[in-house]
């Protein structure tokens, strides 16, 4: 699998790409090619243009969860990609309509939209993306310590309902040699969706991660989710976007954590 970078809130020295406080990857795996959240703007699709990523010849796109920072780039892209053949795989309360204090921060365009310029797969069960990628669905609750964070309200079948981001998951990329996980925020607890990835996968091995923590505030999560990777060994940590420098510092102090920004390429084997 080749993981490219499109999106990030951080761009590397030197490297002239646009960056914003979102997230968007490229995927190349085996024959499938795949777009990972669209970004807060169409700043992925000029990075991918820079980056000679041709966006026209992605056949799926997986969104991590409903949040304007990873779809706001939906209607750009629709814009940009014509190929009505494309698959968009989300949880099937992504696209449900999300407020935090008055102000809309949910997709920018609705499900009925989607499902007329794309093949909509909306769902709370795993689904493969390709042969050796999967998308988890709906994360259950497993550790105590990542207990989930109301942000805003939802509406839900008309009414309004308390935001727990139930539709925040992620992918798992199957190898010989473990799992390695691909997030955008991590609402759910990165350790509860790595536990989920380990039983839907059958695989305890896991390589690393990449992704958004949500990690704010020195506590108990904090401390859960730095003795989790060191408890069971992951050793790839790209932990970004909504993790601020004094998080990673304290994750530093215990584990190997490495930089990640617009244009940065991953291969794993």
């Amino acid at each position: 699998m080749k993981l490219r970078v499109l999106e990030d809130n951080n761009t590397f020295i030197d490297e002239y790409y646009l960056g914003e406080p979102a997230v968007s990857y490229y995927i190349e795996n085996e024959n499938e090619k795949i777009l990972f959240d669209t970004g807060y703007s169409d700043a992925f699709i000029q990075n991918a243009k820079k980056m000679s990523i041709d966006l026209n010849q992605v056949q799926k796109i997986v969104l991590s969860h409903g949040h304007n920072d990873h779809t706001g780039g939906l209607p750009y892209l629709l814009e940009e990609v014509k190929n009505k053949n494309i698959t968009l795989i989300a949880h099937e309360n992504c696209f449900e309509q999300k407020i935090l204090e008055q102000e809309e921060i949910g997709s920018p365009i609705t499900r009925e939209v989607l499902a007329q310029a794309c093949q909509l797969k909306l769902t709370k069960q795993p689904v493969k993306v390709s042969k050796n990628i999967t998308f988890l669905g709906e994360i259950p609750d497993i550790h105590l310590f990542e207990k989930r964070e109301q942000i805003g309200v939802r509406t839900e079948q008309g009414k309004t309902i308390a935001d727990t981001m139930k539709d925040d998951s992620a992918m798992v990329h199957q190898s010989e040699k473990g799992l390695f996980i691909i997030t955008g925020c991590s609402h759910s607890g990165i350790c509860n969706i790595i536990d989920y990835a380990k039983k839907i996968c059958q695989d305890n091995r896991v390589l690393g991660v990449i992704g958004g923590f949500h990690l704010f505030e020195k506590n108990e999560k904090l401390k859960g989710t730095i003795q989790y990777p060191k408890e069971n060994q992951v050793s790839l940590l790209y932990p970004y976007h909504c993790i601020p420098l004094d998080a990673k510092i304290e994750m530093a102090k215990t584990l190997t954590i490495h930089e990640v920004g617009v244009g940065m390429e991953l291969v794993i084997d």
